[in-house]
Parts: C-alpha cells; sequence; structure tokens
C-alpha cells in the first residue's frame, strides 16, 4: 500500500478546504509541513514575528472571506499568535492556527517546547482541538475553517504532535476529504423588517451606522441602495468606513457626535454597541433613543441596551427586505427636515475647523497638514492600513475611504502592531485581485514599533507598500530633542524619562538601507508632497517615508473625551 505522511495530508487537506495562504515562522516541528504547503500549492509567506504572522493572516480572512492559516512552532511560537487570536476572535475574522507541538512520547517528562497548546489556545478561539491521529486529520481540518467561517467569525486552533506530522499510515486509511461546504444564510423574520420599516419611517431623527459587519457581508450594494433610495443620513465605524462611500453627501460622519447624541431612532447594520459606540447609552445617545439592529449572532442582539427591534440575520437578506418594504411605502426621509439641516451645519463647522490646521503648514507640522498633503497625492481608492493614537484617529476623519474593506486599523480589540501585518495581507491580496491597486500602511511612531521588522518580510516578497510613520517621537506625545536631552540629564535616567517618550526624530527612513535601499525623511509640506510621489514610483518593494511632527500635536477639540460614558 501507498504511505502518506501527516504533513503531506495536513497540506492537502488545508487545500481542499480553500485555504489559499498561510503565513508564519518555521522551525521544529513544522519545517517540512511548510515545504508540503507549497507542495499542495499553497501560498506559504513566511514572516518575522509569529504575531505578525497571525494578523496578516486573519486580514487575508477579511479581505477574501476565506480563511488564511497561520504556521507556528510549538510552546513560544504558539504562545506568540494568542495576541493575534485574540484580535481575531473580537474582530470576528476567520483565521486558522496550525502549531506544531512536542511528540507525544515526550509529554510529561519536559520535552522540548512543551506546553499544554490546546488548553491555552482555547479561551482565544471557537475550536481548539489535536487529531489524534494522522487519518483523522482531514476532519479535524475541515471543522476548523468551518467553525472559523461559519456563524460570527474567528480563530480556530490545530495542534500537530511531532510524531504525527512525520509519522505515515496507507494512504486508504485516511478519511475522505469533504468541504468546503458554504457558509449557510440566515434570513430575517418578516415581521421584525416591516416592525423596523415603521418605525423608521415615523423617526423624526434617523441615522443608520454601518459596521465592519456589513463590510464583511459584501453588503455594499444593499447598504447603498437602502440610503440612496430613503435619504437616510449615515455614519461609519472605523472599519466599516467606504461600504457607503465617504464623499457621499449623505455621510454625516463630520457630525458623529451631534448625530448619536440627538437620534432618536438608529438602524445599527453589522456593528455592535460596544466602546466604539459608546456602548448605545447616554451621555453620548439620547436615553429615548430607539436601535433597530440587525446582526448574524442571536447573542449580540440587546447587548448593552434592549433593542427596540432586534433581528437575526445576514444583512443582505434583512436589506433587501427593508428594502422592498420602503418602496412599498414609498417612504424618503425629506431633505428639509430640520434634522438634516442640523447635521449639514454640524458638518460644515467641523470641516471648517479641520480646514484651518489641514492649511497651517509651520514646521513642525501638525496631522491635518500631514494627512491632507497624503491624501490629495495619493491614487484613487487605495487599501489603507493605519493604527497609532492620533494617527488613526485623526488619519480616520481625513483619508477618506470610498469603497468597502479598504481601510484596516486597531479595530475593535484596539490592538497595536497590527499595521505591517496588515499591510503585508492587502499588498497579496492586491497581488492576485486588483494589481494596480496600492497599499498606504500609515502608522504612528510607537505603533510602528510593534512589528517593524516586517519590512523585511515586504522587501523578501516584492510588495509595493508604502509606510508612512507620522513621527512625534512619542506614544500619545513626545518632546523636541534639545528639550528630551535636557530632561535626560536631569537625574537617573529612568526615573527622569517621560513613560510616553520615544528618542526624538528617530530615522526610521534609513531602515531602507539595510536592503540597499533608500527611505525619505520629510520635514515640510514640500519635501512631503516630494516623497509621497516618488514613492508611488516604486513598484517592487516597499517603502518608509518617515515624517516629522510637533511631539504635541493633538486633534481638534473634541465634544465629548475618549471613553466618555465608560468613566461616568
Amino acid at each position: 500500500m501507498e504511505e502518506v505522511d501527516g504533513n503531506t495530508v495536513l497540506a492537502q487537506a488545508l487545500k481542499a478546504q480553500g485555504i489559499e495562504f498561510v503565513f508564519g515562522i518555521i522551525g521544529f516541528p513544522v519545517i517540512e509541513l511548510s515545504m508540503a504547503l507549497q507542495m499542495a500549492d499553497i501560498h506559504y509567506i513566511g514572516m518575522r514575528n509569529e504575531q505578525a504572522a497571525c494578523y496578516a493572516a486573519q486580514a487575508m480572512g477579511y479581505l477574501t472571506g476565506n480563511p488564511a492559516g497561520v504556521l507556528c512552532v510549538s510552546g513560544p511560537g504558539v504562545l506568540h499568535t494568542f495576541g493575534g487570536m485574540a484580535n481575531a476572535q473580537i474582530n470576528c475574522w476567520p483565521v486558522v492556527v496550525i502549531g506544531g507541538a512536542v511528540a507525544q512520547d515526550h509529554e510529561g517528562i519536559g520535552g522540548f517546547q512543551e506546553c499544554n497548546q490546546v488548553e491555552l489556545a482555547r479561551p482565544y478561539s471557537k475550536y481548539s482541538a489535536r487529531p489524534p491521529s494522522i487519518s483523522l486529520i482531514p476532519l479535524h481540518v475541515e471543522k476548523a475553517v468551518r467553525l472559523a467561517k461559519n456563524g460570527r467569525p474567528g480563530a480556530a486552533y490545530l495542534d500537530f504532535p511531532a510524531n504525527i506530522l512525520s509519522g505515515k499510515v496507507d494512504a486508504n486509511k485516511v478519511l475522505p476529504q469533504y468541504g468546503p461546504t458554504e457558509v449557510p444564510v440566515i434570513f430575517p423574520d418578516p415581521q421584525k423588517i416591516a416592525d423596523a420599516a415603521k418605525l423608521l419611517s415615523t423617526a423624526k431623527r434617523p441615522l443608520v451606522i454601518v459596521g465592519k459587519g456589513a463590510a464583511y457581508a459584501r453588503a455594499e450594494n444593499e447598504v447603498n441602495q437602502l440610503i440612496n433610495l430613503t435619504n437616510l443620513p449615515f455614519l461609519a465605524t472605523p472599519m466599516g468606513k467606504g461600504v457607503a462611500p465617504d464623499n457621499s453627501n449623505k455621510c454625516v460622519q463630520s457630525a458623529r457626535s451631534l448625530a448619536l447624541q440627538k437620534a432618536d431612532v438608529i438602524l445599527l447594520l453589522g456593528a455592535r454597541l460596544n466602546w466604539i459606540l459608546h456602548f448605545g447609552r447616554p451621555n453620548r445617545f439620547s436615553p429615548d433613543v430607539k436601535v433597530i439592529q440587525i446582526d448574524i449572532s442571536a447573542e449580540e442582539l440587546h447587548n448593552s441596551v434592549k433593542s427596540e427591534v432586534a433581528i437575526q440575520s445576514d444583512l443582505k437578506p434583512a436589506l433587501a427586505q427593508l428594502i422592498n418594504q420602503f418602496k412599498l411605502n414609498h417612504f424618503v426621509f425629506s431633505g428639509r427636515e430640520q434634522w438634516w439641516n442640523d447635521l449639514k451645519k454640524k458638518c460644515e463647522d467641523n470641516k471648517k475647523a479641520i480646514e484651518a490646521m489641514a492649511n497651517d503648514t509651520q514646521v513642525p507640522l501638525n496631522y491635518y497638514a500631514v494627512f491632507k498633503n497624503i491624501y490629495e497625492l495619493l491614487p484613487e481608492n487605495c487599501i489603507i492600513v493605519s493604527e497609532g493614537a492620533n494617527t488613526m484617529d485623526i488619519g480616520r476623519t481625513m483619508l477618506l475611504n470610498n469603497l468597502p474593506r479598504h481601510r484596516l486599523d486597531a479595530g475593535t480589540f484596539g490592538t497595536m502592531g497590527v499595521g505591517p501585518g496588515f499591510a503585508i495581507a492587502a499588498a497579496l491580496y492586491c497581488r492576485h485581485n486588483e494589481p494596480t491597486k496600492r497599499v498606504i500602511c500609515v502608522e504612528g511612531d510607537s505603533a510602528f514599533g510593534f512589528s517593524g521588522m516586517e519590512i523585511e518580510t515586504m522587501v523578501r516578497y516584492k510588495l509595493p507598500i508604502i509606510i508612512i510613520i507620522v513621527n512625534n517621537s512619542g506614544i500619545y506625545t513626545g518632546m523636541e530633542p534639545d528639550v528630551f536631552k535636557d530632561v535626560q540629564e536631569s537625574g537617573e535616567i529612568t526615573k527622569v524619562t517621560p513613560p510616553g517618550c520615544l528618542t526624538s526624530c528617530t530615522r526610521y527612513d534609513n531602515m531602507m538601507s539595510l536592503f540597499g535601499r533608500t527611505g525619505f525623511f520629510a520635514q515640510t509640506v514640500p519635501e512631503l508632497q516630494s516623497a509621497v510621489k516618488e514613492a508611488l514610483n516604486t513598484s517592487d518593494g516597499p517603502t518608509i517615508i518617515n515624517v516629522i511632527i510637533n511631539p504635541t500635536a493633538d486633534r481638534k477639540p473634541q465634544a465629548f473625551n475618549w471613553l466618555t460614558e465608560s468613566k461616568l
């Protein structure tokens, strides 16, 4: 009988379940597995850190709707993926982590990198298991992939001891492969759709909130049809941006605080009333607001506040039925309503305040001036990856998205270090699907430090990612070089150096010289403009633009402090 080893069975099972990309770091006992993956016609991308590999894989899952894999060694390698797995779980993005493990005959006696990986992975995944034999590998792979993408998407973990990977069995003893199976579609209760339509039709101050669940559901056509048909104002959560265009005249993102605080009926599309939306509670929302919630997960309904109408459904069929209901009722929210006048005035006032800051080009630059001049030069519909504190928050308002799944950021978990991994996934996605599209990775200097060495991965795989580091020399705020030097010389360095300060004006652009390339250093608007133009002409690998800004630059005054509700 022909024999087959565990590595081959696993690689072929992953391919049979539709896994096209695996990101990881090799070492004992998964070296041969990485080669088997390539032999199975799977794209393998070697990364520099398992956490970044997990970030890349889950971003690929979000962009494609199909899980990608993460390959890691036993013990520390698996543990390093947990930050990424937790991020995928909370973001609701599909990913399958494949961990090597100590040989079973070494368990319990201090084997190399011995670790209770299956149990440790369980809190961060929807499914965590170890196939007990080579013949059962296809069964567990099918289940892991199915659970990662069905229902509320998330992470799955599979554990493979060294003896399972290297062992051999007769080929006819391997269970027949089935799958991948289609994700079932959940349809709404028609009565609840009618209730939702009636409530929205009678609202004085309606608002639609579009979440990243709408982006993942590929519901952009239905969302836009609803908004254009009804003339309802909308705003988006950070990664819900672009499902309906940011430049739409129905987008009231610039009046976000007013819209949330005064709306009397809110239609929530694939978004959750968590900290990003201030839990749906006063003072950020009206105490009398009525929420219509459409979500694929029944467990999410009524979370934090009780919804007036709670609909468990996939967004596409729910919105299609809601649109038909509005057509039957000939409902259009009039643009002459006072609510529209209030929202438009607030949008205009806020845009004027931002415009004044964006036009201030004195050195050192501020965030708004930097983002304005970046955005004006970018090709249309780039995929924008962003992380940091003010870098991400202000960039979200200045770097617009008019297509879905074109913004990737720290997400629901607020995870720093995701940027380079996300950008790698986005660039690979573009290479295989939209080769003319560019990926722009906008990083705070602190955020870049978490995964900055992935720049080598980008070089190795010739990914034309433009990394723009908005460098304020600190976490939140930094110091001017002379001031920083004086402070450090004022006493014991570990006691006087402010915890949020980083080395002033670090030359991150010089990292490109490690690879025989040249980065860009910008302190003025003309230098920044020149750098962006030149970087856009680079197509054979990454570029770093290091732009120095005022260490104390801040965002415009806010009506509410961050996390206002949670501090009441």
